[in-house]
């Protein structure tokens, strides 16, 4: 029997097998937390916690299937639909920050009709740029220093980019915008040209402050970190995060999530916790590190530029996104609504995210795929010369 679900999963979950074990256990860490903090949620709009729970199931498979799909593909293949994806995201953030659905005064999302999910554009417009310019640094390693040919389309890029998401989502803009940093920075671009990046960074921050509904927001949270005035939501996590103790109170024994506005998504850390212990946080901690490290060594393994850039910067990317949601919950830091990747309750994120790891597994798949060919071919040399021999 293990010897046929190895070779079903031998068969089928190509790639790095330890990202997929990563994955499938955030995503069990998931359905439990989930399932233990919705039970408020249920109870305001009068349905029970089981139908949440099934439609939280539902959209971590359809994850996990985009995924399947994204590392089935040959990587170089999302470079050519890079381009076109940036082309449109920028009438769909847009469209988003104008007329998108409002939640806690925050325009970030369309509703997608008929299947009645929200979609968040700037997740299809973060993974796209990442793509876009891991593609144009590789084709542009040749003459990395022409002004130009190579280096002004990426500024622009990234600056449009980084900008429109900033009019409604400081945060994310300010993470993607750090993603491009290393991503230059792996590709070797000069330090006098990453001075320019910061320079357009800026710009664009200043733009997204002007023309953006945020600023105050963004502005009292920090005002708020510094002074050490903690909000309310700040506050019960933190109290989720003192209760809880080494062993943690238990699945399903949260005090908090009754109390917290969104122990669901921005602040499910929290309770993971407070149920779960210190034990349990460190182990989340140590999963999303695990999945940095193996994404980076597909990274280091490739002998494509493309490849590398492309696995570090989606793995970056979504590890400094589950940082920085811990970072928030355990006092580090103000307030950003940024979700916890592979475990917060979502939409279309799910998708997105799983399409992220699915690029990665692509990456380390390609190069599992050329180290055994070249393992093989080895092999059968070594084979002839000793029947040669004989």
């Amino acid at each position: 029997m293990i010897a046929k679900i190895k070779s079903w999963a031998d068969k089928h979950l190509q790639g790095d097998p330890v990202i997929w074990a990563v994955v499938f256990a955030l995503s069990m860490v998931s359905i439990l937390v989930v399932y233990s903090s919705i039970g408020t949620l249920a109870f305001k709009r009068t349905t029970s916690p089981e139908s949440y729970l099934f439609k939280h199931t539902g959209m971590i498979l359809l994850g996990l299937g985009a995924m399947w799909v994204a590392h089935k593909i040959d990587y170089r293949y999302y470079s050519k639909l890079s381009r076109l994806a940036l082309w449109v995201s920028v009438p769909l953030l847009l469209y988003t920050f104008k007329f998108g659905d409002t939640i806690n005064d925050a325009s970030r999302w369309i509703t997608l009709p008929l299947i009645n999910t929200s979609f968040q554009p700037s997740d299809f417009a973060s993974l796209a740029l990442i793509i876009n310019l891991a593609s144009m640094l590789s084709k542009k390693q040749q003459n990395i220093d022409d002004i130009k040919e190579s280096l002004i389309p990426m500024l622009i890029w990234c600056g449009v980019i980084c900008a429109l998401i900033g009019l409604s989502n400081v945060s994310t803009a300010i993470l993607l915008f750090a993603t491009c940093m290393l991503i230059m920075f792996i590709g070797r671009v000069p330090l006098k040209y990453l001075a320019m990046l910061v320079l357009v960074g800026a710009l664009a921050g200043a733009a997204a402050v002007h023309f953006g509904n945020r600023w105050e927001t963004v502005k009292s949270r920090w005002e708020a970190f510094v002074s050490g005035k903690h909000s309310f939501q700040a506050q019960h996590g933190l109290i989720a995060v003192s209760t809880g103790g080494l062993l943690g109170k238990g699945p399903g024994n949260s005090e908090q999530r009754n109390i917290l506005p969104h122990p669901y998504s921005d602040f499910i850390y929290a309770i993971v916790i407070e149920e779960y212990g210190l034990i349990g946080g460190v182990v989340v901690l140590i999963l999303y590190l695990i999945l940095l490290h193996r994404g980076m060594k597909a990274a280091y393994n490739s002998e494509r530029a493309f490849g590398g850039l492309l696995s570090a910067g989606l793995s970056f990317d979504l590890v400094c996104q589950a940082m920085v949601n811990m970072g928030v919950v355990v006092g580090l830091g103000p307030i950003t609504g940024q979700p916890l990747p592979l475990i917060s309750m979502g939409g279309t994120a799910m998708v997105f995210t799983g399409l992220s790891v699915g690029i990665i597994l692509s990456v380390s798949r390609g190069e599992r795929d050329q180290a055994w060919d070249q393992q093989a071919s080895e092999l059968k040399e070594q084979k002839t010369v000793t029947a040669k021999a004989a």
